[in-house]
Order: C-alpha cells, then sequence, then structure tokens
C-alpha cells in the first residue's frame, strides 16, 4: 500500500482541517454529555458579552449607514427611491449583521478564548486534566463554544437594529428619504425566512469561532510566543471560513427560500 507523501505542501493544512473537523465533531458529542459545566457557560458569556457589545454596537452604526447611503443613491439615479428601505434593511439583516457580529466575536471573544486555552496548554493544565481523567473538551471547549453561539445569537439581533435604525436616519435626514416608503418598502419586500437566516448564520458563524479559536488555543507550538501566533491563525483563519461559509449559506437561501414580490 502507497503511502502518504508527507512532504506534499498541503499535507499540513489538510491535516489541521481534519484535526479541527474532529474537535467540532467531538465538541458536538459532548455538549450532550453530563454534567454540563452551568457556571462555566455563564462565566463565559458574561465575558464575551462584555468585551463585545460596546464594539460590535458601534461598528452596526457606520455599517446601516453606508449600506443606506450608497443604496440610496443608487436608487435615485435608477429612479427606484421607494424600494431604498426594503435594499438597504435587507442588506442589514441577511449579510451586514451576522458578518459584523461574527468578526467582533471572532476578533475579541475568539482571541481571548485561544489565549487562554493555549496558555493552560503551555502551563500543562490540559495535560494533567487528562491524566485526571476530566475531558478539557467537555470541561473547557463545550462553555466556550456554546457562549459563543448564544452570544453571537443575541448581537445578531440587537446589530440588526441598530444597523436598520441607523440606515433609516442616514435615508430620511441625510438624503431626504421619505420615511413611510422607506418603512412600506421594507414590508412588502421582506419576511420571515430573511430573520430566520439571519440567526442561523449567526450561530454558525459563533460555533465556527469557536472551534477555531478551542483548537488553535489547544494545539500552539513554541511557548508563549506560539501562543500569541496561534491567537492571530485563530483570527485569521476564522475570517476566512466566515466569508466561505457566509457565501455558502446565502446561496442556499437564495435557491430555496423564493423572493417575495410587491
Amino acid at each position: 500500500m502507497t503511502q502518504a507523501n508527507p512532504s506534499f505542501p498541503g499535507a499540513g493544512a489538510l491535516r489541521e482541517t481534519g484535526r479541527m473537523f474532529a474537535l467540532g465533531l467531538d465538541t458536538t458529542r459532548a455538549v450532550f454529555r453530563r454534567p454540563f459545566q452551568v457556571r462555566e457557560f455563564i462565566q463565559q458569556c458574561w465575558f464575551i458579552a462584555s468585551v463585545t457589545i460596546l464594539p460590535t454596537a458601534l461598528v452596526a452604526i457606520p455599517f446601516g449607514a453606508v449600506i443606506a447611503l450608497q443604496l440610496g443613491s443608487l436608487t435615485k439615479q435608477l429612479g427606484a427611491q421607494s424600494f431604498t428601505g426594503a435594499a438597504s434593511v435587507l442588506a442589514v439583516i441577511q449579510q451586514a449583521s451576522p458578518i459584523v457580529t461574527a468578526l467582533l466575536i471572532a476578533g475579541a471573544g475568539g482571541s481571548a478564548i485561544c489565549a487562554d486555552l493555549g496558555s493552560r496548554k503551555i502551563r500543562d493544565e490540559i495535560d494533567a486534566m487528562e491524566v485526571l481523567g476530566v475531558s478539557p473538551i467537555q470541561r473547557l471547549v463545550v462553555p466556550r463554544v456554546l457562549a459563543a453561539m448564544l452570544i453571537a445569537l443575541l448581537l445578531n439581533g440587537m446589530v440588526s437594529v441598530v444597523g436598520v435604525l441607523g440606515g433609516y436616519f442616514f435615508n430620511v435626514i441625510l438624503q431626504d428619504g421619505t420615511p413611510g416608503a422607506y418603512l412600506a418598502s421594507f414590508s412588502a419586500l421582506a419576511q420571515l425566512p430573511d430573520l430566520w437566516i439571519s440567526e442561523i448564520k449567526a450561530v454558525v458563524f459563533g460555533f465556527i469561532a469557536g472551534i477555531v479559536a478551542a483548537h488553535r488555543g489547544l494545539n500552539p507550538k513554541g511557548g508563549p510566543k506560539g501562543v500569541g501566533d496561534a491567537v492571530n491563525q485563530a483570527v485569521v483563519i476564522t475570517f476566512l471560513l466566515l466569508f466561505f461559509v457566509n457565501f455558502v449559506l446565502t446561496t442556499l437561501y437564495l435557491q430555496l427560500v423564493p423572493a417575495k414580490g410587491m
């Protein structure tokens, strides 16, 4: 039987991808095992929320403003100002809101998760837990991943509200848009699945951010410097996966859910 060539350029990337996928499966299975670390879960939820709420709200305002201003200018050139509200609100809810939430979860919460697990690893705390028969995945990874998913879900709703209000303000105040037309076009074109896909994206992105951060934190290389490198790698890998998964979910949604007509 022919053995795989270890010098293959993509062998390391494929190996890391497999390990990350295996960690995701192990984490999913460990969610349903007892005992569940309720206290750790609550602490992680509070920590991730405390470091992401304010930055997420501040980032959501310019996101909604840019989308509203750009679409307002475009619809004005096309003579379709009445559709500005629907286009900007749907863009915020379906695309901008889950993306902004995921980027902040990965950048602030994910980096902290990776640094925490990495520091535990280089201090041999993870190995000590395994020697004592305690599963690091069930004890440490599961509460952090579930906390990232829950906070991403909640923050997504906040970003949607802030982004929509920011878009409404900038369109009506700065571009002399009509408040009634802004709201009427949204209610005419929007549908409940638009909100569902936004929340599904937020949960999936939170899961990805938590798994990537946990994987890199549990596998640092080179001592304390390796932990810092692992944090940077976790953020970059998460960003790449988020944009790819967002493309896949958006494509599936547009193919499976028919658009609502006027």
